[in-house]
């Protein structure tokens, strides 16, 4: 039976950040078995890794759907690899995804990512996105994936409390809030909702990173930021503009181990 091992992300201490489940696989699996394993997990994200030739093959499904990108399952992935000896902790993680190669490399207690950019292009949000937000927006745009909001402060931002069954009908993957931080030693701080994909709100989201790194370089003319996800269980990410890609830095922690049945 596959092992399974959830994994809390982001975080440098277990109940906190980003919980993953990492099913490790011999070889590709049944796509409606992988969806109702992660439907049954019920975490943000349940991940499934199997090698290649040349790296792993990686995949990411919410409790409702398969996804093309996600940050903490891939951090939450490299060092379960690592941890269970499947790789060299010397060794970079490569992963062959929907969104192409993705890298990961070991950094002290720290893991760094190597995502591809995700530009935000100003837009003009719906208004039901407003509504259910209760949101006057500082400014408001566009991802590949997302919309992209940001607040007046950040009190403002952790006040919010969406309605989530309307936020729900607006087409898009999820929202990104985010705010300045208040705390001098981080520069921004954010939150991750997305109910169309059954996650009311993400507790620390890696791939909404890769549009705030950038969106944030910009507005603060600096290329390494700290950052914060401000949800019930935070998290903490460090980010690094280089070009066209960001490099994201978080900790990880396993917190259960398993296997699970591959029924049919």
């Amino acid at each position: 039976m596959p092992p399974l091992i959830q994994v809390d992300a982001f975080t440098s201490k277990p109940f906190a950040g980003n919980p993953a489940a990492i099913c490790l696989l011999d070889g590709p699996a049944d796509e409606a078995w992988m969806q109702d394993l992660a439907q049954e997990m019920n975490l943000s994200e349940t991940a499934y890794v199997y090698p290649l030739e040349e790296g792993f093959n990686l995949r990411w499904f919410t409790p409702a759907a398969e996804v093309d990108l996600c940050g903490h399952a891939t951090l939450a992935a490299a060092h379960v690899l690592w941890e269970t000896n499947r790789l060299p902790e010397t060794s970079p993680a490569r992963f062959h995804t929907k969104s192409g190669l993705l890298t990961c490399t070991k950094s002290g207690a720290w893991i760094e990512m190597d995502f591809p950019a995700s530009p935000v292009t100003g837009a003009s949000p719906p208004g039901e996105l407003i509504d259910a937000l209760g949101l006057s927006p500082r400014f408001a745009g566009r991802t590949p994936f997302d919309w992209f909001i940001e607040a007046d402060s950040e009190a403002a931002l952790r006040a919010l409390a969406p309605d989530f069954p309307l936020l729900a009908t607006v087409e898009t993957r999820g929202v990104i809030v985010t705010a300045r931080a208040e705390d001098t030693t981080l520069d921004f701080v954010s939150r991750f909702f997305a109910p169309v994909l059954g996650v009311d709100e993400d507790p620390v989201t890696g791939s909404a990173h890769c549009a705030l790194a950038p969106f944030w370089a910009k507005r603060l003319h600096k290329n390494e930021l700290s950052a914060r996800q401000v949800s019930a269980r935070g998290g903490e990410v460090r980010c690094r503009v280089e070009g066209e890609r960001v490099v994201l830095a978080g900790q990880a922690v396993t917190v259960m181990r398993g296997e699970v049945g591959q029924f049919s």
